[in-house]
């Protein structure tokens, strides 16, 4: 059976503010993992710590090279994979073995990124499941801000 995403998952997660680190967010102000980021912060007040194998901050942010590396003090709502699908499983499930000790709640798989196979681990950890979408695209339909 396929995952189905939520939309009243999707709404929590867009309209709660909370923490994302997201995961192949860099200062590469090119990338689609900057740009969303910034809106992420801009237009739904987030905050987003940087998970990246260099471990650089953005946004004056302290950046991490892992879920991992993320201090026990922090609190992080939502794992947000701008990875490859191959490479996804791997976060997802960093992301399960951090759950207790982050606070995490959910993980999100942007656009494109789809691993069936990781989002019932997830799900079966207690993780809430957002796979193959992306905020900007959600937060419109869901009369969210969005520009």
């Amino acid at each position: 059976m396929s995952h189905a995403n939520d939309p009243a998952v999707v709404r929590r997660l867009l309209s709660t503010p909370a923490t994302w680190a997201v995961v192949g967010l860099s200062a590469n102000r090119e990338r689609v993992a900057h740009g969303v980021s910034a809106w992420l912060r801009e237009q739904l007040a987030m905050r987003v710590l940087a998970v990246n194998p260099r471990g650089e901050g953005v946004f004056g942010e302290a950046g991490f090279r892992s879920l991992a590396a993320i201090p026990d003090a922090e609190r992080v709502s939502v794992v947000d994979c701008f990875v490859n699908s191959r490479r996804v499983g791997a976060v997802v499930d960093e992301a399960i073995a951090h759950r207790d000790r982050l606070g995490i709640e959910a993980v999100w798989l942007q656009l494109g990124v789809v691993d069936e196979a990781a989002a019932a681990r997830a799900a079966l950890a207690g993780l809430q499941v957002v796979m193959d979408t992306c905020p900007k695209l959600e937060a419109p339909g869901l009369g969210l801000l969005a520009h």
